[in-house]
């Protein structure tokens, strides 16, 4: 029996469910080490506890307000579709909620402060999650999927607090780290600028590096900055990338996907016009029930032969 578009997305996602609960059944809990309180740079200055910590927020701050000003006034960003317009707000309030949780938490380092640094970044995750999809899939699908992502990022959050397993959280942390560059490489854009998500991903994956790294990033640079403190400046690039390509794309007429367009740099020829437009369609109509999945298959198979 042949499942139409509808029927299809109901099957994957109970799917992703089932193995969800078999892994979360499977595999152990994940406390809070209580090391990570334990930061290489502990200098005060000017009174602040952790000084170079709580003061390498401010750009969030900064970032998270411009953000917000250009994407609700003068529509600056061009933004197109209701569901864009309210999932970038919610990401950049995020970011800027960011600055305030995450100061709080280094001004004194625990668990039950550690809960209003985490749950500003699960709030700037899911929102930028559901506009991707926005973006590369279908508005409907992604616009009914940010207040779900919002609870979900939440819920992450208290689980960890009042369960004291970190498994959740990482999957609502991780999970669009490795979904947001794969979508952008393999499905066709609607904007121009669209290597720009592969930037945000590459300087959050250095982010996260330099927080592994806390301590030795402290002695490389002789004691001067912490891998902590870099982290959050290399962190606060990724609203800066996502807002220059916001203001410099615009909406493309042919709609080629990275790896197509890779694929075509490689040969030395163009991308087939007409296709990219198509196979998005294609894949609009698929998450939006309207299509059945032989189409795209059939369609997807053209392109390859392509």
């Amino acid at each position: 029996m042949r499942l139409d578009g509808r029927g299809q997305r109901l099957a994957v996602w109970g799917v992703a469910a089932f193995i969800f609960a078999v892994l979360m059944i499977v595999t152990p809990k994940i406390p809070q080490d209580q090391k990570y309180h334990q930061f290489a740079d502990r200098r005060n200055f000017f009174g602040i506890p952790n000084t170079l910590n709580v003061v390498s927020n401010f750009p969030f701050l900064v970032i998270g307000i411009v953000g917000l000003v250009l994407t609700l006034h003068g529509n600056s960003f061009g933004l197109s579709l209701q569901g864009e317009l309210l999932g970038w707000s919610i990401f950049f309030l995020g970011v800027t909620a960011t600055a305030f949780g995450s100061a709080y938490y280094h001004l004194k380092p625990n668990d039950a402060r550690l809960v209003w640094d985490r749950l500003p970044m699960t709030v700037a995750f899911a929102s930028v999650m559901a506009v991707f999809i926005i973006e590369r899939i279908d508005e409907a699908t992604g616009k009914a999927s940010i207040f779900p992502l919002l609870t979900a990022g939440a819920g992450s959050v208290a689980y960890w607090r009042f369960a004291n397993d970190l498994r959740l959280y990482a999957i609502v942390q991780f999970v669009p780290c490795f979904a947001i560059p794969a979508m952008a490489i393999l499905l066709p854009p609607k904007y121009s600028h669209s290597h720009y998500w592969l930037w945000a991903a590459g300087w959050y994956l250095l982010a996260k590096i330099q927080e592994a790294l806390d301590m030795k990033f402290y002695r490389w640079t002789y004691f001067i900055v912490s891998g902590h403190t870099l982290k959050h400046l290399s962190a606060a690039m990724v609203p800066v990338v996502t807002i220059v390509m916001l203001y410099c794309r615009n909406v493309r007429i042919e709609r080629q996907s990275l790896l197509d367009k890779w694929r075509h740099q490689a040969r030395g020829t163009t991308s087939v016009s007409g296709s990219g437009s198509t196979i998005s369609q294609r894949w609009k109509a698929y998450w939006s029930g309207r299509s059945s999945s032989s189409n795209l298959h059939d369609e997807t198979e053209s392109l390859v032969r392509a």
